[in-house]
């Protein structure tokens, strides 16, 4: 059964997409820490990031830095956090998050946002790439 990942890249449920390439795609959380929170998915289903083949996991990770410099030209913020946490759901995810405090990265404190306020924003995102 295709995650809920997969059904978000194969158009089976909205995103607000903020990139994409051959392999990989971004997208605004929408449960966000923070306005600009993306994920940035393997389009390929693996569970556990560290079960990604030494080169799938280094273009994840090229790919989320470009992602992440694009966020920080978009949204004021001290920096950009990264996490892999994994349980949420059995897809490798990579969390982009805007901070300004420790507490933004802790998914305690979560913002509201409108769905025009996140197609201006991933509009924004994708023009600063």
């Amino acid at each position: 059964m295709p995650t809920l990942f997969t059904k978000i890249i194969n158009g089976e449920i909205p995103s607000y997409k903020v990139a994409e390439d051959e392999n990989f795609y971004a997208f605004l959380d929408i449960s966000p820490n923070a306005k600009g929170h993306t994920l940035c998915v393997p389009k390929k289903e693996v569970d556990k990031i560290f079960d990604l083949g030494e080169d799938e996991y280094l273009e994840l990770m090229r790919f989320s830095r470009k992602v992440a410099k694009a966020i920080e030209k978009t949204v004021t913020c001290k920096r950009v956090g990264i996490a892999v946490v994994g349980l949420e759901v059995p897809h490798v995810h990579v969390h982009l998050i805007p901070i300004n405090e420790m507490k933004d990265m802790t998914f305690q404190h979560k913002i509201s946002m409108s769905e025009s306020e996140f197609e201006t924003l991933a509009s924004a995102i994708q023009s600063n790439l």
